[in-house]
């Protein structure tokens, strides 16, 4: 994402969104090319508010350092 798609990023309008996109390709309301461009529209959907997350997650860690008090958290996908 550029710096300008992030100022304009809503994480809770994206996932929304994706939500409706899969609901649509569930109930078969779409024809394959419709399907294949929301499937495309999902990952990028998907890709944003992984990233969203992500950084939100580096800001929460970086706070709690700065207060030195709570050990570090690890991510789901961390051992």
């Amino acid at each position: 994402m550029t710096k300008k798609d992030k100022q304009d990023f809503n994480f809770e309008s994206a996932l929304k969104n994706l939500e409706q996109l899969v609901s649509s390709m569930e109930n078969g309301e779409l024809s394959l090319e419709d399907s294949l461009k929301a499937f495309e529209k999902g990952i990028k959907l998907t890709r944003e508010c992984q990233t969203a997350l992500k950084e939100a997650e580096q800001k929460i860690q970086i706070l709690i350092n700065e207060e030195g008090d709570i050990e570090k958290i690890k991510a789901k996908d961390e051992s």
